[in-house]
């Protein structure tokens, strides 16, 4: 049986209806309507997090995972502020988060009644849409219900997907659950426009600048893109740089380029920038790369969106292009001239690629990095490989991977927070095992996700653990702090054993290149049907 509320059963139904398969419930009363609701649509897949800052960072596990929206569901009160991270991680990254929150009656808010708070637009600047359903009593009631969930969902769907706030108003009694079916509703359909742009003007600026750079920022993988991007260097000498989060993994591209930067001599560098430099793609980690270009400002900047926002990271723009990237880049690959062989700016480039060799296993110290690379080295093919922000996304890069890997990481305002929670997240949906790599800072401020996790049995972690912050000693400058390592580093002697055994997770530990072989081999048996984490002890200072 459902709720009488018509509110809650216009959301309920209309999610069904957008196809909204995942819902992520946090427990309460206000929000026990809802949470009838949608346990008992078959429908739904619903999973438990009690915590709704990891929820919210579990249902984007879910989304990165399904490339689909999802749902979290939480009471009313200050249980809705703990979304604001991962509301703002899913904007930057134009994940389709669907928030759900129960609500007070408006006459009680600011009158000192418990768990009330003004909840309309509480996530103003990081949200796509945000709408306040009222309750429901008429026919046009329902009628202006309906049609703003149907505002919301469809500013979900839309070319510029992103996070979006359904807030709905409940009042007592809570408990009467007497209709046997979800209604019907409208749902209205949406046409998203075909966006076109005249290639001419492109084509003849293309074909006259030699010093060519494409920048790949975080995407999902996309084979077709890579193979338009493959013949595009070939066919015009373009420089293609691409990072693991971009998952555009090929032999056409340079994927060492900050280490490239890192030994360039200043009179090297004019050689390497471009004259026309074109952009795609989401967030790039190397800071050196952004300052390369910042500094060695290209004639021509293109940067491919599907809005119109302007993101001006290089300080160089001088058209946004508001079109279908495939479409464009490939017209362009159709109007080249030049060769990839009589490019000199290419092969300059490639020349320096090639002498740049990732880190051996033979005269490597056990470090942080090292143990990344034999991780990465044992990654079988078709894994999905989740990095924690910091030092980890840095030192994986370090790294080669097979184009068939998919690689995942909270870029889009790089926060300490949620990466656990939305690993498990991804896990849960994920069929095949799920390889996380995260420092100990991370983990720790993340640990209440493992609670309740029996039932997932494909996470992998290796959990590097050096005993603080290693990212913050290679900031210039903050060194001259005198409490650095107690108040910046965070240096601790904590071990995470017991924290794990007091889990459902598998713990394993290394401390040197033996124990990590071993159990990087259990670690990496897809026989053993139970999660697990290999917790690693490093040293900061290596």
């Amino acid at each position: 049986m459902f709720s009488d509320k018509n509110n809650i059963l216009q959301t309920v139904a209309l999610l069904k209806e957008y196809g909204v398969k995942h819902i992520v419930i946090s427990p309460g009363s206000r929000n026990a309507p809802l949470i009838q609701c949608f346990t008992q649509e078959p429908f739904f897949n619903c999973q438990l997090v009690a915590d709704e800052r990891n929820a919210a960072f579990f249902a984007l596990g879910i989304i990165q995972c399904t490339k689909q929206p999802a749902a979290v569901c939480c009471t009313s009160g200050s249980a809705l502020l703990n979304y604001a991270p991962a509301v703002v991680e899913a904007y930057y990254q134009q994940l389709p988060l669907i928030i759900v929150s129960a609500d007070r009656p408006q006459e009680w808010i600011g009158q000192m009644d418990g768990q009330t708070m003004p909840q309309q637009n509480v996530f103003a600047g990081y949200i796509q849409k945000s709408v306040h359903l009222p309750e429901v009593h008429d026919e046009s009631g329902e009628w202006y219900c309906n049609r703003l969930i149907n505002e919301a969902l469809i500013t979900c769907y839309s070319d510029v997907p992103g996070p979006v706030h359904i807030n709905v108003p409940i009042s007592e009694p809570l408990f009467h659950f007497t209709v046997e079916n979800l209604p019907e509703v409208r749902k209205i359909a949406y046409v998203k426009p075909a966006k076109t742009v005249d290639i001419k003007p492109f084509s003849k600026i293309w074909n006259q600048e030699a010093k060519k750079m494409l920048v790949i920022g975080q995407m999902p993988q996309n084979p077709e893109l890579t193979e338009i991007l493959e013949l595009l260097a070939e066919t015009s000498g373009c420089i293609i740089l691409s990072e693991h989060l971009a998952n555009s993994h090929s032999e056409e591209f340079i994927h060492n380029f900050d280490r490239i930067l890192y030994k360039a001599k200043e009179n090297e560098k004019q050689d390497l920038s471009p004259d026309l430099l074109i952009t795609l793609g989401g967030h790039i980690v190397s800071k050196r790369l952004k300052r390369f270009l910042r500094e060695n400002k290209p004639k021509y900047h293109w940067h491919l969106s599907n809005n119109k926002e302007v993101a001006d990271l290089y300080m160089s723009l001088t058209d946004l292009i508001e079109a279908g990237e495939k479409k464009f880049l490939n017209q362009l690959a159709n109007k080249s001239i030049l060769s990839k062989e009589s490019n000199k700016y290419s092969n300059n480039w490639y020349h320096k690629s090639t002498q740049i060799m990732a880190p051996g296993d033979d005269s490597a110290e056990f470090s942080d990095l090292y143990v990344t690379g034999q991780l990465i080295k044992r990654l079988p093919d078709n894994s999905k490989l989740i990095l924690a922000n910091s030092l980890t996304v840095r030192n994986a890069q370090f790294f080669n991977l097979d184009s068939s890997i998919s690689v995942y990481c909270n870029r889009g305002v790089n926060g300490l927070e949620g990466t656990l929670a939305g690993a498990i997240g991804f896990a849960s949906v994920c069929k095949d095992p799920v390889y996380l790599i995260i420092g100990d800072l991370s983990f720790f401020y993340g640990l209440n996700a493992l609670w309740r996790i029996e039932h997932i049995k494909n996470l992998r972690i290796l959990l590097i653990n050096n005993k603080g912050g290693g990212i913050f000693r290679s900031i210039t400058g903050l060194d001259k702090m005198g409490d650095i390592h107690q108040f910046i580093t965070v240096q601790h002697d904590t071990d995470v054993q017991k924290w794990i055994e007091a889990t459902s997770v598998k713990y394993l530990q290394a401390k040197n290149r033996r124990q990590l072989s071993k159990n990087l081999d259990v670690l990496m048996n897809k026989r053993i049907e139970t999660s697990m984490c290999l917790e690693v002890i490093t040293d900061i200072k290596k």
